[in-house]
């Protein structure tokens, strides 16, 4: 190896070993990444009905955990999934209540303060503009694998949100409404809930 190619050489090196840690680095990330087919699949690989207290509350905050890592489009998604039914239908009213209470956006409380304090107007448009997007996310083609068939909704799948329930909201109020409502309909409402405080964190529909 001679002085002008040792450089070269070296450079090419030093090259290589950025670009694997890069992709180490990527595949590692990717790995670590929580997604809705994550939690599915944990959701599918216990049966809460047949553990024991201790482990039906690990198990619980387990998902909970899951759950918060995700990110907004992933934490929609399995919103509006339905998978986490089939965990309430075997929790106790106690163990709903702290499972929506963990999971709920930090500072959800302060979303529907703030919401109620809008004018009537801008409260319905805030309504409007979280369920449009709402709808909207429920289109994404990655709600459905490939080859899956449709439903009886149709190609875009179930609504986001009970309409009879989205009626509720618009007549009584989002405070009175939650405040007064089951730990299943808080869940229900947990989309709604989030989409608001996407809103107002980006300052759309709440200046």
């Amino acid at each position: 190896m001679n002085r002008r190619t040792r450089p070269i050489i070296t450079a090419a090196v030093v090259l290589g070993l950025i670009w694997l840690c890069a992709w180490s680095g990527y595949v590692v990330s990717g790995k670590a990444r929580m997604t809705e087919e994550k939690i599915r699949a944990y959701a599918n690989s216990v049966e809460l009905s047949k553990l024991s207290a201790a482990e039906r509350a690990k198990a619980i905050r387990k998902l909970a955990d899951k759950v918060n890592a995700l990110a907004l489009e992933e934490r929609r998604r399995w919103r509006m999934d339905g998978i986490w039914r089939d965990w309430f239908e075997d929790m106790t009213e106690e163990e709903r209540g702290q499972f929506i209470e963990a999971t709920l956006p930090t500072g959800f409380k302060q979303v529907i303060t703030a919401f109620e304090d809008l004018p009537e107007a801008k409260r319905k448009k805030a309504i409007d503009d979280a369920m449009k997007q709402l709808r909207e996310t429920r289109q994404l083609p990655t709600d459905r694998e490939p080859g899956q068939e449709a439903g009886a909704y149709g190609t875009n799948g179930p609504p986001p949100m009970n309409p009879d329930l989205e009626r509720k909201v618009r007549a009584l109020g989002l405070k009175t409404f939650y405040n007064e409502s089951s730990a299943q309909t808080k869940a229900e409402l947990a989309p709604l809930l989030e989409e608001l405080q996407h809103q107002m964190q980006s300052g759309r529909s709440f200046r």
